[in-house]
């Protein structure tokens, strides 16, 4: 069993997310934080908050235990920064205006339309050939009913929103563990 990470650990990772895009901006190289707990694979993303409008300004992850959870955060970062199809690239000015979140993912499991709860579970689906994603706090923070996180769901993935009820619709939810800056390189908060 693959244990929650402590708000220490979770201050490394935000770090690291922060110097991997403050990387492409130098010349020096990131150095990973030691230790077996950062060795374990772990699906995250990260996501990018402007500050102090809190407004999205990219979110990309990883969701499947692929890589080691140092590796999965550099990677995400990169991409939430410099590859999120919905925003321009990251702008060197920008670095520290940015507060960054950290959600470090459960494994995915198949699951039925009553099973999920709000507030805990992210979600996943597939179906023919399209897939989407969203994180647990999404829900939270727009206020969605049950229906309405897997209506946002369906068209996450590029959907109509009454999807999630056709047969050979694969839904699967996950929990994830947020972690995010207060201010940017502020103090780094579980939420």
């Amino acid at each position: 069993m693959i244990g929650k990470y402590n708000l220490e650990q979770a201050e490394k990772l935000i770090k690291l997310a922060r110097e991997s895009i403050k990387e492409e901006f130098s010349e020096g190289k990131v150095k990973f934080p030691e230790g077996a707990v950062f060795k374990q694979t772990r699906g995250v993303f990260v996501t990018l908050h402007n500050y102090p409008s809190k407004e999205l300004r990219g979110c990309i992850g990883i969701p499947y235990p692929t890589f080691p959870v140092a590796k999965a955060v550099y990677k995400a970062a990169k991409d939430s920064a410099f590859s999120d199809p919905r925003f321009k690239q990251l702008g060197e000015e920008e670095i520290d205006k940015i507060i960054l979140e950290l959600s470090i993912l459960t494994m995915p499991q198949e699951c039925k339309t009553d099973e999920i709860e709000i507030g805990k579970d992210g979600l996943m689906c597939n179906y023919v050939g399209y897939s989407g994603l969203l994180l647990p706090q999404v829900a939270t923070e727009y206020k969605m009913s049950r229906i309405e996180f897997l209506e946002c769901l369906c068209e996450k993935a590029g959907l109509p929103k009454d999807t999630w009820q056709k047969n050979g619709f694969k839904l699967m939810k996950f929990q994830a563990q947020v972690f995010s800056e207060e201010t940017p390189n502020g103090k780094v908060v579980e939420k």
